[in-house]
């Protein structure tokens, strides 16, 4: 994922090894700066006019041989103070020195984020094609809120977890090697010392990894759910009021949530384990090198500022062993949303387009289906063996129970699914040999369930056709006899259609996707359930125009309200995947399940009360 930044990155690693090296050059300073005082304040303690030897010669012979090996370690001058000239040049070097470091540890950040910006915002984009070329199937079956998590939560986590990691992983590594190089230099013993408790703390890094890592894993997998409950209920809150189930939606909510917090706190209380861990450790190490150090300034082996140098460079070498493994644990979390994200990159996409393309020349309409065999599952057979032919202009009306296969056979035309046999022509062309982009071009499709986007309303109506003028807009709205709700909001075809639709009604919505649909001005056009969200009067006047734009048009008619249909060139009613019967309305009438239908909806017995389905 960070490859295409390798650029930035190299500039990260530059700009941090920079950083690191003043980081680790400070404390050496810092110790020549004590080795200056503490060497003046030994030079005041004996007379002028002899040298370093002869003062610890003298120690010796008065029986005071330890301190002779302290000072022997030490540079002064007897009879001297402190140097304040090269002091202040020792201390003018580290604050240099720290501000160099400062500013390239800056710049390593500042890049670091915008590798992690750059990086989120290439993934987000990946993921939105993803979801473009994934088969309507994937959709079908997955949760939306589960889907809309993994394109937010999971990102967003993913993304805060790379931005507070990114740079330490750059830049403990770099300190961890640099300091322990400075502690070799200035004292090996004492730097193998520091080394002893490196073991236990990778020990204790990978036992808690191995606890937190399954808990942030199932955590998001709970946020997932959560979001997908939510989702559900939100949409759907009206019906849960109206059948008083909010109850049972808040229980839901709470054993979902419940879950999301008991993996959380596992998870977080895991990772917390780290630090103090971490730190009782590096106390250790801290307190083993002092004891040793120690030993070691007594026995003139090395000078104060060395050891003062050393307590720094361990308590960095402990801190960033601590912050190696806080990454790693932070990391966890990060990994687990990658998994979930990757999961959906991953998945099977809709089979592509063919590489040697074939199109109708001048489209007509004419579509046929031959032996056409198509299952959403292998062990449940759906349509079977399933062949007609409409000619150009034609209306088609389908109608069935339901799971009849209705909407499964308009799925087939649009190749949201694929057929698993036979084929499907669009005047005379394989539509499996035409891109889905040409395919799709040619229809149109008004489905039972609106959707509308937040825009205009003349850009909702131009949705399906890019190069829709103003005055196309228009015709659209008034053959859908939409145009007298146009005229009753404040801003026209401009007034722009918010979150809540602005208080439009269901048929109100529905008049608008229709009027999308007839300023497409597709050569096929589907319908499903188009009008049932629509009154009797409005239905009405939508027929007679779409009696009118019909014509010349191949129209696919599903409906459950057989009113719709009594105009439609050709009825098929289809029952378990096959048609069953086909013919004009009257025709149908003689007997069958059309009848059956017919009769179930509109038969009235002679009190006038509606009679039961035959």
């Amino acid at each position: 994922m960070l490859r295409p930044e390798r650029r930035l990155l190299t500039r990260a690693v530059l700009f941090t090894a920079g950083s690191v090296l003043a980081t680790v050059a400070g404390p050496l300073l810092m110790g020549k700066a004590v080795d200056t005082i503490f060497g003046g304040m030994i030079g005041l303690s004996f007379p002028a006019g002899i040298d370093k030897a002869a003062v610890i010669d003298r120690l010796r012979t008065d029986g005071h041989g330890s301190i002779a090996n302290m000072v022997s370690a030490i540079d002064f001058r007897p009879g001297h103070g402190i140097d304040f000239g090269a002091l202040a040049r020792v201390l003018i070097v580290v604050a240099v020195v720290y501000a160099i470091g400062w500013l390239l540890g800056t710049m390593a950040g500042w890049t670091a984020a915008t590798v992690v910006q750059r990086s989120m915002h290439r993934l987000r984009e990946q993921v939105q094609a993803k979801l473009a070329r994934l088969p309507l199937s994937y959709l079908d079956s997955a949760q939306r809120g589960e889907v809309l998590g993994r394109l937010t939560n999971d990102i967003d986590n993913l993304g805060q977890t790379m931005q507070q990691t990114l740079s330490q992983v750059l830049g403990a590594p770099l300190t961890i090697v640099g300091v322990l190089a400075m502690m070799l230099w200035v004292s090996w013993p004492l730097a193998l010392v520091a080394l002893v408790t490196v073991p236990l703390s990778g020990y204790v890094a990978r036992v808690i990894a191995r606890r937190a890592g399954p808990r942030y894993a199932a955590q998001w997998l709970a946020a997932g759910q959560l979001n997908g409950h939510v989702e559900d209920i939100y949409s759907g809150h009206a019906l849960v009021k109206a059948f008083g189930r909010q109850p049972e939606a808040t229980a839901t909510f709470h054993t979902h949530n419940r879950a999301l917090v008991d993996n959380g706190f596992r998870a977080e209380f895991a990772s917390s384990l780290v630090q103090p861990s971490m730190m009782f450790i590096g106390n250790l190490s801290y307190v083993l090198v002092a004891v040793v150090g120690g030993l070691r300034i007594a026995a003139g082996a090395m000078s104060l500022g060395g050891l003062q140098a050393l307590f720094q460079y361990s308590r960095l070498f402990s801190q960033n062993i601590s912050q190696l493994a806080t990454v790693t644990q932070m990391l966890q979390s990060g990994v687990a949303s990658f998994d979930r994200v990757n999961e959906l990159l991953e998945a099977a996409e809709e089979e592509p387009d063919p590489t040697v393309t074939a199109e109708p020349g001048t489209p007509r309409g004419r579509v046929t289906f031959e032996r056409v065999r198509f299952r959403y599952t292998e062990d449940a057979p759906l349509i079977e063996d399933l062949s007609f032919d409409v000619r150009p202009g034609q209306t088609v009306a389908i109608v069935g129970p339901t799971g009849a296969g209705k909407t499964t056979l308009v799925n087939l035309l649009m190749r949201f699914y694929e057929v698993q046999a036979g084929h499907i022509r669009i005047d005379g062309v394989d539509t499996a040999t035409m891109t889905r982009a040409r395919l799709r071009g040619l229809t149109g499709m008004v489905l039972q369930d609106t959707w509308l986007f937040g825009g205009t309303i003349a850009e909702n109506i131009a949705y399906g056709r890019d190069d829709a003028t103003p005055e196309q807009v228009a015709a659209a709205a008034r053959a859908a006899h939409l145009e007298h709700l146009v005229r009753t909001l404040p801003d026209g075809y401009d007034t722009v259609i918010d979150d809540d639709e602005m208080g439009l009604s269901a048929g109100e919505k529905q008049l608008i996707t229709i009027a999308r649909a007839f300023a497409a001005d597709p050569v096929i056009l589907i319908l499903d359930e188009a009008t049932s969200a629509i009154d009797v009067r409005t239905e009405l006047l939508v027929q007679r125009a779409m009696a009118d734009l019909q014509r010349g048009r191949t129209s696919f008619v599903i409906a459950h309200r057989l009113s719709t249909i009594r105009d439609a060139d050709i009825i098929l009613v289809m029952d378990q995947g096959r048609i069953v019967e086909q013919g004009t309305h009257d025709e149908l009438l003689q007997g069958g399940g059309y009848r059956r239908l017919y009769e179930a909806q509109f038969a009235v017995d002679r009190s006038g009360t509606a009679g039961a389905p035959v």
